[in-house]
């Protein structure tokens, strides 16, 4: 047998083992207990979270053949139970819409529909990026999915949200997959890393849980890429040799160098973000959002429930909050914002992002607003505070 993928051999097959969404389970697994199970489901977040494996786990909730009635603890080895988890079953049918985006498909899924299952409870339809759907193939699947037959339940999965109709939206129910926190991911790849009789530093654990960026995959996906180089021990050098730094550690220094006024700093920061494989939008998506948590923290304080972070890194952030006043946030987030847009459209996307990256650098070479109104006041200027906002 070939080797089958950490992502595969250790997906979440109960609720109990779903990592990092104990209050969707939670939830779920008193509906399956109630039977107050609602025949549409729309899971949203980021991916590698546990959107599908989330699916998988209630499709065999409810069709287990190892009970007579639907249960929250799915045996996972009958036939049913084996065949979803492979997504292969015949009355759980897994549908990407990405690459069943038409009308046609949906007119086919709602003549399906209509026949009851061949051996289980319910019929249940996982459909996958559902905001690949045409706008036909969303109206087409409207009325079957508002009230469809007593045996079938949808379960809808997206990356995108804000891209599923409203209309779709309000037949469901909503659950928000939230981004797994890198403790929770450590944990889990110590449990991994055990089972497979592996030793690994806690610095590389680290790395890992902060590069996976709130992914359960992706996290999985870096253990791989480490163990592919074949030694049973992780070690800090094997993983400064495969594995780049953390993204969250270069926008912290690159936002230290924009606090010091180094604009070369910031730079050797860019180049390390962007040479590790972002793109130039992304890459201001990570600094807006990283600007944002640290405006937040000091318009509102280090203790603000506004910020979702663990105690360590809000320290950390807290200290740095305090390196520019809210106004200068406000520029930093408005000036990156529109080199994202623009990032899209141009050929030359990098170096509209190091301009403004010098850019921020400099401001305190600028006059501040109190300065000016000083000076047209005839008043002397006043001390200038720390990187206070700046006009040019």
């Amino acid at each position: 047998m070939g080797y089958e993928v950490l992502a595969r051999k250790y997906r979440s097959r109960t609720f109990d083992e779903i990592v990092g969404q104990g209050a969707i389970a939670t939830t779920l697994k008193n509906a399956v207990e109630t039977g107050r199970i609602h025949h549409g489901y729309l899971f949203t977040g980021t991916r590698g979270v546990g959107k599908t494996s989330m699916a998988r786990i209630l499709a065999k909730a409810l069709n287990c053949f190892a009970f007579d009635a639907p249960t929250t603890t799915p045996c996972c080895e009958c036939e049913l139970c084996q065949r979803v988890a492979e997504g292969g079953d015949l009355d759980v049918v897994e549908i990407d819409a990405a690459s069943n985006t038409g009308v046609d498909n949906i007119r086919e899924l709602r003549s399906n529909a209509a026949y009851r299952p061949a051996r289980a409870r319910f019929k249940i339809y996982i459909i996958d990026e559902v905001h690949m759907l045409s706008t036909g193939a969303f109206n087409a699947l409207l009325k079957t999915l508002e009230e469809p037959p007593e045996h079938v339940k949808f379960i809808l999965a997206t990356t995108e949200a804000h891209k599923v109709p409203a209309t779709i939206k309000s037949r469901c129910q909503r659950f928000d997959f939230r981004s797994i926190s890198p403790a929770d991911i450590a944990e889990q790849l110590k449990m991994i890393l055990a089972r497979e009789e592996i030793t690994a530093d806690e610095v590389v654990m680290r790395r890992i849980s902060r590069l996976a960026n709130g992914s359960m995959r992706d996290a999985l996906s870096l253990l791989d890429q480490l163990l592919a180089y074949g030694t049973r021990e992780l070690t800090e050098a094997l993983m400064e040799e495969l594995l780049p730094t953390a993204h969250d550690a270069v926008i912290y220094k690159l936002v230290e160098s924009l606090a010091d006024g180094d604009a070369a700093g910031a730079l050797c920061a860019v180049d390390e973000s962007l040479g590790g494989g972002q793109t130039a939008a992304r890459f201001c998506d990570m600094l807006v959002e990283h600007l944002r948590s640290l405006m937040l923290l000091r318009v509102c304080g280090g203790d603000t429930d506004m910020v979702d972070l663990g105690q360590a890194i809000r320290e950390q952030l807290v200290a740095q909050a305090e390196r520019f006043d809210a106004a200068t946030y406000v520029y930093m987030i408005a000036l990156l914002e529109e080199v994202r847009r623009q990032a899209k459209a141009t050929s030359a996307p990098r170096a509209l992002v190091d301009a403004a990256v010098v850019r921020l650098s400099m401001t305190s070479a600028f006059s501040g607003i109190d300065d000016i109104l000083a000076r047209v006041d005839g008043a002397p200027a006043a001390e200038p505070a720390k990187k206070k906002l700046n006009v040019a």
